[in-house]
């Protein structure tokens, strides 16, 4: 729509980008077809501050300034990605999340193990915070004292852009993580607004009294009500209390300063001319704080992610937005934004639904919950994907609807508490060996702590000697990847999870990490160890080379591009995973999938409703014709088959 006062705001800005010599021909090109949605995104802001238009400007000058020293090698890929918008939505895609230091040490030792990725046919690493931050209080790196340098721990800045250099050349892809909704008590900032620095402090949410810290507390929720109860920490220096939703040296940033956005955007920027590809945006649906709320996924929360958007498409546009917000469907997926082409807010969501309601479902050995809370999500956007999971550094919480599970039949609260005493082996019959964390002792809430392997009943097999046990845990584990690997999205391994990585319970020697048992699946990964993937015989080979071979098939099947092409089917049995995948014409596929240690059969008439038939059907697994009685297919314990049409399926290893 044609807007006057904005192609007038436009001319004047562009003469004062020229005049102080930080414009160039591109850049305006881009910032011209932007403007308007700029404008207005910023102004629906900070449209009421007092410098709104200065303010304006100087976060163009930022836009204008990153945009020039953008390297040429990834204005080609920007280029090239808007050409190819779909990029992150191909079948090719699979991640891997992982700690540098304790996945090999130091940037040097990840850009060492590019072989070890491609062997697994994995191209998407998603390193885990490499920042500056304190030696002891950082909750993981998750608390950053400098944004714009890699923790010398882990190694320099020199050296992550030469890995983001080589991974290009292997066709991989960079992500990490921005911590968006607060900084570490020792950031510059935070130390500048401790010795007394109006600016800075106002980058904070600080108060010299209780009573509005006390206002806010009433709808509050607590993230941490064992290690850091409260949402506010009183500031010694300061004399002042600052706000703390999660640890008390966390302190949350104030996005009503347009400051701040500025800076932060800033910093991603920079960040993006290191050669990064996705940024996990970390809490963001804490981003805007407001009293009497409970202050998550907020309308101005998306009002910010947008504006960051908007910015990064005029300046980086071969990048995307992952946003970590792990919350109910109906909210997550107003993170995709409003747009029905592609997203105006993050182009990914971690589809932490499916991992936890997976799990339920290998717990239960019924698909009952599943199905209700599946069939209730709304269809995602256009040119948005899923990030599926099953484990990563974080616990499992058992977040979904309480109307699911009573739809299913279970009355919530005890369902839940079966599910943590279920995963934590104190339930009678089970196979798993987690351990509860944050237990609330006002609510009894708890979630789940734990490595996949250890979860899925091997460490206990181990323990008991029991080889069909141990084989139960392995068939158990392949099948649950089988399910992520060809539902709609990314595939995102968590490392050791490939080499079959027990719980690592030597955390509870460790001063600093005994009190945060979800060290217990942050594994130091033991490389000599890893060597017994190159024999199949071993726990270590089989998973390794099932999880291997399950993503090159997926690679070369174009109908798990995820183009929101995915239908549950009810498979008459609630102990069998059942969905199809649809793809141009009459090309399907559909998944099955055995969620108990016993025997199953589903009726061949699913073929029915899908208008497929027996013959000429191959598992694309095994490039085998499935295991068919009189009663329909047969299925081994925790088996899984990928069924299509006998067409050869071309191989993407590499």
């Amino acid at each position: 729509m044609y807007n006057p006062l904005a192609l007038h705001l436009l001319r004047r800005v562009l003469r004062k980008l020229r005049k102080a010599g930080r414009s160039s021909e591109d850049f305006e090109f881009r910032l011209s077809i932007l403007f308007q949605d700029l404008h207005e995104a910023f102004m629906h802001i900070y449209g009421n501050h007092k410098d709104a238009e200065k303010k304006f400007y100087e976060l163009i000058l930022v836009m204008a300034d990153r945009f020039n020293e953008r390297p040429d090698a990834l204005k080609k890929i920007d280029e090239n990605r808007e050409k190819n918008p779909d990029w992150y939505l191909h079948p090719h895609l699979c991640g891997m999340m992982l700690y540098i230091d304790r996945f090999a040490g130091n940037i040097r030792g990840v850009e060492g193990k590019l072989d070890y990725f491609d062997e697994l046919n994995v191209n998407l690493i998603h390193l885990m915070p490499f920042l500056t931050a304190p030696q002891v209080k950082n909750d993981g790196g998750y608390a950053v004292s400098d944004y714009r340098t890699v923790d010398p721990r882990f190694g320099s800045n020199k050296e992550l852009i030469h890995l983001a250099s080589a991974m290009r050349k292997r066709n991989k892809y960079l992500m990490v993580d921005l911590v968006v909704n607060h900084t570490s008590d020792e950031h510059e900032w935070a130390e500048k607004a401790k010795s007394g620095d109006k600016h800075y402090r106002n980058y904070y949410y600080t108060f010299e009294e209780r009573t509005v810290p006390d206002l806010f507390e009433q709808s509050l929720p607590e993230v941490f009500p064992e290690n850091a109860p409260g949402n506010f920490t009183w500031s010694e220096e300061m004399k002042r209390w600052v706000m703390t939703v999660f640890n008390s040296y966390q302190w949350d940033l104030n996005y009503t300063n347009p400051d701040v956005f500025r800076e932060m955007l800033d910093i991603l920027l920079v960040q993006a001319n290191w050669g990064v590809d996705i940024f996990r945006l970390d809490a963001v649906a804490f981003l805007w704080k407001q009293m009497g709320t409970n202050s998550q996924n907020l309308p101005m929360a998306h009002a910010i992610l947008k504006l960051f958007k908007i910015c990064t498409q005029a300046v980086a546009p071969g990048v995307a937005f992952l946003a970590e917000a792990i919350v109910a469907p109906q909210e997550i997926m107003k993170y995709f934004g409003e747009s029905d082409v592609w997203s105006n807010e993050c182009d990914m969501a971690y589809n932490a639904s499916l991992m936890a309601l997976l799990w339920d479902a290998v717990a239960t050995r019924s698909n009952k919950i599943l199905y209700h809370a599946v069939h209730d999500i709304p269809v995602k956007p256009n040119g948005t994907s899923w990030i599926n999971y099953l484990r990563c550094h974080d616990d499992i919480g058992l977040g979904y609807d309480n109307r699911h599970i009573e739809l299913s039949g279970f009355s919530p609260t005890p369902h839940r508490e079966f599910m943590v005493n279920f995963y934590t082996g104190k339930f009678e019959g089970s196979f798993a060996k987690g351990l509860p964390f944050m237990v609330n002792p006002k609510t009894n809430d708890a979630r789940i702590s734990g490595s996949l392997a250890s979860l899925a009943g091997l460490e206990a097999a181990i323990e008991l000697k029991d080889e069909s046990l141990r084989d139960l845990a392995i068939r158990r584990i392949l099948m649950m990847h089988g399910v992520i690997m060809a539902w709609g999205g990314i595939p995102m391994l968590y490392y050791g999870d490939e080499l079959a990585t027990l719980n690592d319970y030597s955390f509870l020697t460790q001063p600093e990490k005994m009190d945060d048992n979800r060290w217990v699946h942050r594994p130091v990964i033991d490389w000599e160890r890893s060597e017994k993937r190159r024999d199949i015989s071993t726990d270590e080979g089989r998973i390794f080379h099932g999880i291997q071979h399950q993503i090159r098939v997926r690679g070369g099947l174009e109908i798990l591009a995820d183009h929101s092409n995915l239908e549950l089917i009810d498979p008459s049995n609630e102990h069998v995973l059942a969905y199809s995948r649809k793809g141009q014409g009459d090309d399907k596929l559909l998944v099955i999938a055995n969620l108990t240690e016993h025997e199953q059969i589903v009726n061949a008439g699913i073929l029915h409703y899908l208008r497929m038939d027996l013959y000429g059907l191959i598992d694309c697994l095994t490039e085998k014709e499935p295991a068919v009685s009189e009663q329909g297919f047969i299925l081994a314990p925790y088996d899984i088959l990928w069924l299509k049409k006998s067409v050869p399926v071309e191989s993407t290893e590499g």
